[in-house]
């Protein structure tokens, strides 16, 4: 049994998964308390399941980019809960997990993640043999800059708001799929862990680290 921990921005996901079920699974809208209510959330889950922390055999966790606060406290408590079970890490990139949700597709896409004060993380993805890989880094753009610069259809997915999708929508090479879609489930943050642990890439809990972007002045918390 796999845990899933994603607390990259104010959404926040937990999962369970035995490589062939998702045996529970909770995403919702953290108001900022992600230190006070990450834990309560894990007991429940197990509590609803049955399924007692020591079934787990390894924990995967999301590695940002996002929230320099909301990151170290998903972190620490992979860290906390691996170390005390003896349990291996497994990071995974948080626009990784919001990609693998994506269908298959011979369009590029740029996936987004809220960086606060109306800018995004950007990164770019293309699907090749029906799995979508990264290309390069990622960034931090506005969408006031970022869209006139699509000149070729593309995909954009992430955390939208309703005024960035009708933002969006102006640049007619843009394909959005519905907010449903774009939601970041800790169910495919499971099954990305999942296959880096049957593979051997695991890290060390001492060096696995959140990423963080560096931009030119500070950003708030999202």
């Amino acid at each position: 049994m796999l845990l899933a921990i994603d607390t990259s921005t104010t959404w926040v996901g937990l999962a369970l998964y035995d490589g062939h079920h998702v045996m529970a699974e909770e995403t919702w809208r953290c108001q900022g308390h992600h230190t006070v209510e990450l834990a309560p959330a894990l007991d429940a889950l197990f509590k609803r399941t049955g399924i007692p922390a020591g079934q787990l055999k390894a924990i995967g966790v999301a590695t940002g980019p996002g929230s320099f606060t909301s990151l170290r406290i998903g972190l620490a408590m992979a860290k906390g809960l691996g170390l005390a079970l003896h349990l291996p890490l497994i990071g995974v990139p948080t626009l990784d997990v919001t990609a693998a949700s994506q269908p298959p597709s011979t369009l590029p896409m740029a996936v987004v993640l809220q960086a606060g004060r109306g800018r995004f993380a950007l990164l770019w993805y293309r699907c090749e043999k029906d799995r979508w890989v990264s290309q390069g880094e990622p960034k931090v753009v506005t969408l006031a800059d970022f869209i006139p610069t699509v000149e070729e259809a593309a995909i954009l997915c992430g955390e939208l708001s309703a005024e960035d999708r009708q933002a969006a929508h102006k640049n007619r090479k843009l394909h959005l799929p519905g907010p449903a879609q774009c939601l970041r489930r800790p169910s495919f943050l499971a099954e990305l862990a999942w296959k880096r642990w049957l593979a051997g890439q695991v890290d060390e809990p001492v060096s696995l680290a959140p990423i963080y972007l560096h931009i030119a002045d500070p950003i708030p918390d999202v």
